[in-house]
Parts: C-alpha cells; sequence; structure tokens
C-alpha cells in the first residue's frame, strides 16, 4: 500500500504558507513549515487548555457541583482514561476520512462537549462530557501529528511535531494560568464557555488552512495494513519508552505546586512565576529537541531520558532550598520535553505504513504515564514520605525509560550489522 508516508514526501495538494516558516535543519536553510502544521498547534493549544485547566478550577467546581474535591478530581481522570482509550478508537473510526474532515468533525464534538460541560447541571453531566471531550481531542491529536508529518518533507519531520506538540506547552504556560484567572473572576463555567470559543475558532482556522486531499489519492488505508504495519517489536518498546518519559515529569509536574510551598517554603503568589518557568523550559526543550530529534533520535531520548532522572533527584535532594529548586524547575521542564519530538517522531519512521494508528496509540502511551505516574506519586504522599517524594518517583521512572531507549539503541546497532545474504543464499531463495 502505497501512502505519503512512506516516502516522507508532502501531499501534492500544499498548505497555505502565508507566514514565513521555522528556517531548516542544517543542510536545508530553505525549508519552511506550512501554515497549516501552525494551525494544527493552535488546536491542541486550545484543546491542551481543557486537559489541564482544572487543576486550578477543582475548588470552585466542586463548591458548585456539591461534591467533594476530591470527587471534582476523577474529572481529570476521566478525562485522561478517554484520551488512552480514545486514540486508538478514534483512529480506526476515523481511517478512510480525509483528513480535513475528521479535524474538523473532532473539534466540532470536543466544542459541544465543553458547551454541555458549561451549561451541566450537576456532577454526572459534566462527568460524561469530560470522557466525549477526551475522545475527540484523543482523535485530534493523533490525525494532527499524522497530517503535520505528511505537509512537510523528510528532514523537517521532527520540526513540525515539535510544534504541534508545542501548542500542549503553550497550553500549561498561557492557557492553564489564563483559565484560572477567568474561573475566579467569573466561575468555572466561564472558562469552559471560553475553551469553547476558541476551539471554534480553531476549528475554522483548521477547515481554511488544511489541504482537503490529504492523501494525493493514494490507495485507501484500511484497518488490516495499518495493523500489520504495527507489528514490530521495536514499535512497541517505542511506547513504553513513551509512557516512561511522560510519566517521569508529569508526576513531579502534578504536584509541583504543593512540592514549592510545602517543601520549600515558597509564598502561593509565586508559585504561578515558578510553573510558568516551567512551561519556559519545556519550550526550550522542544525547541532543541526538534532539532535533534531527526538525526539522533534514539540519543536524544537517552539524553533527554538521562538529565531528567538526574533533575529529579536533585529536586528531590534540595527540596528544601528554594533558589536552587526554582533553577532546577526551569530544567526539569526542559529535560521533561526535549525527548517528546523524539518520542512522537520515531514511531513514524518505526511504522512508516501505519500512519494514522501508530499515532494515535502513541499518544494514548502519553496519557498512560499521565495517568499512572501522578497515582505512584500520589501514593508515596500518602505513605507519608511527603512531596519531594514525587521527585524521586519522577527519577525512577526517567531511569526506566533511560534503559529503555538504550536497549533501542542496541537494537538498531544490532540491525545494522546483520550481514547481507551472500550469491549462494541468494541463488537457493531463487
Amino acid at each position: 500500500m502505497k501512502h505519503s508516508l512512506q516516502n516522507h514526501a508532502p501531499d501534492p495538494a500544499p498548505a497555505r504558507t502565508g507566514t514565513p516558516g521555522t528556517p531548516g535543519t542544517p543542510g536545508t536553510p530553505g525549508t519552511r513549515i506550512p501554515l497549516a502544521v501552525y494551525v494544527l498547534a493552535l488546536g491542541i493549544f486550545t484543546q491542551g487548555t481543557s486537559e489541564f485547566m482544572l487543576s486550578g478550577l477543582l475548588p470552585g467546581m466542586a463548591d458548585d457541583l456539591g461534591v467533594s474535591v476530591p470527587d471534582a478530581g476523577l474529572l481529570i481522570s476521566a478525562f485522561a482514561i478517554g484520551m488512552v482509550v480514545g486514540a486508538p478508537l478514534l483512529a480506526v473510526a476515523t481511517l478512510n476520512w480525509p483528513r480535513r474532515t475528521a479535524l474538523v468533525g473532532l473539534q466540532a464534538v470536543f466544542v459541544a462537549g465543553h458547551v454541555v460541560g458549561a451549561l451541566a447541571p450537576g456532577y454526572a453531566v459534566l462527568f460524561v462530557t469530560r470522557v466525549l471531550s477526551a475522545l475527540a481531542y484523543a482523535g485530534f491529536w493523533g490525525v494532527a501529528v499524522a497530517t503535520a508529518v505528511a505537509l512537510v518533507p523528510a528532514d523537517a519531520k521532527s520540526r513540525a511535531v515539535a510544534l504541534v506538540a508545542g501548542g500542549l506547552t503553550l497550553a500549561t504556560i498561557v492557557g492553564v494560568p489564563a483559565g484560572t484567572v477567568l474561573s475566579q473572576s467569573a466561575g468555572w463555567r466561564a472558562a469552559f464557555w471560553a475553551v469553547a470559543a476558541a476551539t471554534a475558532v480553531s476549528l475554522v482556522c483548521t477547515a481554511w488552512a488544511v489541504p482537503a486531499g490529504g492523501d494525493g489519492g493514494d490507495e485507501p488505508r484500511s484497518v488490516r495494513a495499518e495493523l500489520r504495519g504495527m507489528r514490530r517489536p521495536q514499535l512497541w518498546l517505542s511506547y513504553a519508552v513513551t509512557a516512561f518519559a511522560f510519566g517521569a515529569v508529569i508526576v513531579t509536574f502534578s504536584y509541583l505546586a504543593s512540592f514549592l510551598t510545602e517543601e520549600s517554603g515558597l509564598a502561593e503568589g509565586t508559585v504561578p512565576a515558578v510553573l510558568a518557568l516551567f512551561g519556559a523550559g519545556g519550550t526550550a526543550g522542544l525547541v532543541i529537541g526538534g532539532r535533534t530529534a531527526q538525526s539522533h533520535a534514539v540519543g536524544t531520548l537517552a539524553a533527554g531520558l538521562g538529565a531528567l532522572a538526574a533533575v529529579s533527584a536533585a529536586l528531590a535532594l534540595t527540596a528544601h532550598t528554594a533558589p536552587v529548586v526554582i533553577g532546577l524547575t526551569f530544567l526539569l521542564g526542559l529535560a521533561g520535553y526535549v525527548t517528546n519530538p523524539a518520542l512522537q517522531s520515531r514511531v513514524f519512521t518505526l511504522a512508516p505504513d501505519a500512519p494514522t494508528l501508530v499515532g494515535a496509540t502513541n499518544t494514548a502511551a502519553f496519557n498512560v504515564g499521565n495517568t499512572l505516574a501522578p497515582m505512584l506519586g500520589g501514593l508515596t504522599i500518602a505513605a507519608g514520605h511527603g512531596y519531594a517524594s514525587v521527585a524521586w518517583v519522577g527519577a525512577a521512572l526517567a531511569a526506566l525509560g533511560c534503559a529503555g531507549a538504550l536497549w533501542a539503541a542496541r537494537l538498531e546497532r544490532a540491525a545494522r550489522r546483520q550481514p547481507r545474504p551472500g550469491f549462494e543464499e541468494v541463488f537457493q531463495n531463487v
């Protein structure tokens, strides 16, 4: 089965490039990123804001809905579970849809979910809307990454993936704090309305900027063909590394506000600034990782995860020294996100004949880490080890991910050393 991703060529119907792209990698200084990739990043930004903003809305939501804060916190878990289930499920369901149609349709479902959520009369309705919104967002993630990869030449794939993933980092820096401020002044429902409105704007931009053709007349994709493309052990090792890598950073980030106030002694008013510093480090990590992942994917993973393990351990050891913790928070964001472009783009290299399902499953792997790692952190806190213990959990997960990356490097070296068949072997197979 032919597909544009197999040859790493852009779609025949080019995206509009009305704004300058990012400079190319060394050796290809003229490469431009199409405007459509930036629009996809906008879609991730608007929807990703909803993924994380509930952490700042829980007290108000609990009071308004008449439930406890832990029960309100289950809305976060509902979204994460919806992401894990929704990514592969929606990838299969929309496999033969034109990519622009799938992207617009999934955003429309997400908008509808947030409108209903903003009007929800009670907890049960809101819970259902969170799951449905997560399903749509997960599907959008998988299709958006596959589309971004298809729209650029081979030398720009990692940068395109980094840009799309950068929408989520921007959500943590801008969207989540803005949602918190809005909820404090106008209530949590206003934050839901704002996300719905922003996603509706993104939907219109997607309909305008993303090419209608997506597959350039290639044969229709099939679930069976994509499943065949995923029967590679290296691919599933990559998924495990993805879960460990994202879990390693999110376990510390999930409890970072309490870590800063309870362990480091910082005032609550300084927490948003430190969280923004984490986001700035994440942005720097994405830029660096986007430029190194294309030619040194496994090396980027091993180095980034090794650094993440070291930074996490340093946070645990210096938890009571506020100036050091502040500096390490920036490094936590950098080391945590420098691996993201490699994690996202490498799976397409490992399974180029399964472009939609492979990316969607990778999204599920991210959310496995996003779901399970904070649970592990919560267990260590409940056991009485304090908030610093979550950094040790992060260090352990990062070390496991680094071991997986080194194993992947060993497998790649072994594959390159495989001897080519000699003349007699070829003759016997004729």
